[in-house]
């Protein structure tokens, strides 16, 4: 035991004592959230140029329309009310006679001409019958936004609010309908999300209900597992390397001169272990002193806790094992990387289906999947951390399943370890894997 201690302990030790470790840290929870946070930081990051529009009329009453309204947004949207700054760029319409039969498709091809040499950021051709379309109108009923990406063009949705604005208008005033009796008449009725009614134990009292926070409903329950993915990447993948290394070197035969293979495998596992639950340790702290001065400590799950370091610990052993193996068997990264893809696609498994399983915590698809147990770190922890929780005896279900497959996993991957370690030149298969993972 004193040996699997000491390599635990040099594999813990070459790990947290170098500065690439404290980088690590630092840079890990940037590169999971970057998303969120290049988005703060270029929200108002936004292209000022001044957005030329053509615009083809047949209708007749749009054009003005259009003229006027971004009259009026260069006047009054543009620029921030607290600083005076443009942070939106201007709209500039203009107004082009439309053309009839042969010579319109002529036009469109002049327009989109203009738009491809950047004369023009976009054209619309608005239908002859937007206001009252019939049956077979067709394209006489629409308006047809061209650029070249429209999809992503806020312009488009400009375009589109004056105009439904415009044509809902005249089609009130032809009714003789007020619009204020039209807002009346669809105004929505909010429905609040609450919580549930309880009792003070201590007072008695009937407690209300507390509006639930959406953000907070979800952001917790995915930092909790992306965190648990964090530990796991950081923690099982760099094995993978460390035995590649050692075999490449040699170093693992003088290694073995005084360990066994599983004395020396289980060693490593040991130490990445303490390597995950250390920095685990230093981003709860963290988070904690965050949240704490963010005055939401309702929001931390602390009795969640014991949970997700036991799930760590079973996930690391348990993909650590997987990764030590293919490491051992390999001769070079190009053929680790080959057979180490699989069991990323296990790995990432829960981050494909979290979002369904945060809507639906309790369903049969979202349980079935919290119990199978490569993705049951990630997903029970999910689970457990959503207001509605699971059952109580879900979780001990899946921690006995987890540890059941850890323990195969460990079996499985000594076995091939104690073959691979000193197996050179020959590029490993999976029937051989089999061999030797069943060999007596």
């Amino acid at each position: 035991m004193h040996k699997i201690l000491d390599v635990a302990v040099r594999e813990y030790n070459a790990a947290v004592r170098t500065k690439a470790f404290i980088i690590s840290i630092v840079l890990m929870p940037i590169l999971m959230g970057g998303g969120v946070i290049a988005h703060k930081l270029l929200r108002n990051q936004v292209d000022i140029t001044t957005k030329q529009i053509a615009v083809v009329d047949r209708s007749g009453i749009m054009a003005d329309v259009l003229v006027r309204s971004a009259a009026v947004y260069n006047e009054s949207e543009i620029n921030d009310p607290e600083t005076g700054k443009q942070i939106k760029p201007k709209i500039e319409i203009e107004v082009v006679k439309p053309a009839e039969g042969d010579a319109a498709d002529q036009q469109r091809i002049e327009l989109s001409d203009r738009v491809r040499g950047n004369k023009l950021e976009a054209w619309v051709e608005i239908g002859a019958n937007i206001v009252h379309p019939g049956d077979d109108d067709g394209a006489g009923a629409m308006v047809a936004y061209h650029s070249k990406g429209a999809v992503m063009d806020e312009q488009r949705k400009w375009i589109a609010i004056q105009v439904n604005n415009q044509v809902q208008g005249l089609r009130m005033a032809d009714a003789q309908i007020s619009p204020v009796t039209i807002q009346k008449l669809i105004a929505p009725v909010p429905v609040e999300g609450l919580g549930l009614v309880s009792i003070d134990t201590a007072t008695g009292e009937i407690e209300a209900a507390k509006k639930t926070n959406e953000t907070a409903t979800v952001l917790v329950p995915l930092a909790m597992m992306m965190l648990m993915f964090m530990m796991i990447s950081m923690g099982a993948t760099p094995l993978l390397n460390s035995v590649l290394e050692e075999k490449m070197q040699r170093i693992a035969e003088v290694l073995l001169g005084s360990l066994t293979p599983f004395q020396l495998m289980m060693g490593k596992l040991l130490g990445t272990i303490g390597v995950a639950l250390t920095v685990a340790v230093i981003y709860f702290v963290g988070g904690a002193i965050t949240i704490e001065r963010m005055h939401a400590t309702e929001y931390i799950p602390l009795g969640i806790l014991p949970w997700f370091f036991a799930y760590l610990t079973a996930s690391i052993f348990m993909f650590g094992a997987m990764f030590v193996a293919i490491g051992s068997a390999c001769n070079d990264l190009k053929e680790a990387q080959s057979l180490m893809m699989p069991v990323w696609l296990v790995v990432c498994a829960p981050l494909f289906v979290w979002l369904q399983v945060v809507k639906q915590p309790t369903s049969d698809f979202s349980t079935a999947m919290s119990l199978f147990p490569p993705c049951t770190p990630m997903l029970m922890v999910l689970r457990q951390t959503t207001p509605t929780g699971v059952p109580a005896w879900q979780p001990w279900a899946g921690l006995a399943g987890v540890l059941i497959c850890t323990l195969i996993a460990v079996w499985i991957a000594g076995r091939i370890f104690r073959v691979g370690l000193l197996m050179q030149g020959k590029p490993p298969k999976l029937g051989e894997l089999f061999r030797w993972a069943l060999a007596k």
